[in-house]
């Protein structure tokens, strides 16, 4: 089984190749707005190690929407070509650390946050959507629990930085745990994604604009 892995939920991407649990590829980069141009030529390099793969493992979130969605029109176009199975997992199920039960947190926009409890590679709880002082509280309830985030959160100082890792992704996806969604892969979204109007032209189309 060689599984690749994708994840681009923050602004470190990062991918890698997994053979029966052994690493045979393994790069971050920073991504910030230019998600495209940095995976596309880190997966040209991953792809050199292994031309075939039998799964591709996405990471879904929460977090950048455009990101998730180049990651996963990727691994379409990838799987596709190589006839691979897609598997999602939540991003947060795989943040860089030796801990195997944890918190995450991060910044939901429009002056919300979000929560989730993983354990051993499973989302115990969430992602859940809260306001500043539901996710204090929610802290304040799993005090003994690591708390991780790729934000930064001046609101939570206590909170520790760290992104999710494709490496771990690929290692939930080959032993099948916290498996999200398959074959039919989405982002993990916290609002339903919606339409706002845009503005009216002159010769009387209006504009669509997709919100998050």
């Amino acid at each position: 089984m060689i599984t690749l892995a994708i994840d681009t939920s923050t602004t470190r991407g990062s991918v890698a190749v997994l053979k029966q649990g052994t690493l045979l590829f393994e790069e971050h980069f920073n991504a910030d707005r230019s998600h495209s141009s940095h995976l596309f030529a880190c997966l040209e390099r991953a792809l050199k190690t292994a031309p075939h793969c039998d799964q591709i493992a996405i990471g879904l979130g929460p977090g950048s929407y455009s990101g998730i969605r180049i990651a996963i029109s990727a691994a379409i176009g990838i799987g596709a070509g190589m006839n691979a199975g897609l598997v999602g997992i939540a991003s947060n199920a795989a943040i860089e650390t030796e801990a195997a039960h944890y918190q995450v947190i991060g910044d939901a926009r429009r002056g919300t946050f979000y929560y989730a409890q993983i354990r051993d590679g499973i989302c115990l709880e969430g992602p859940l959507l809260l306001s500043c002082d539901e996710l204090k509280e929610k802290l304040a309830a799993n005090p003994a629990l690591p708390v991780f985030t790729s934000d930064s959160l001046p609101d939570f100082p206590a909170s520790i930085s760290a992104h999710p890792s494709a490496q771990k992704l690929a290692r939930l996806a080959e032993q099948g745990t916290g498996i999200h969604s398959v074959d039919n892969i989405e982002p993990i979204y916290l609002r339903e994604p919606h339409i706002t109007p845009g503005v009216k032209q002159k010769d009387g189309i209006l504009n669509l604009h997709s919100g998050g």
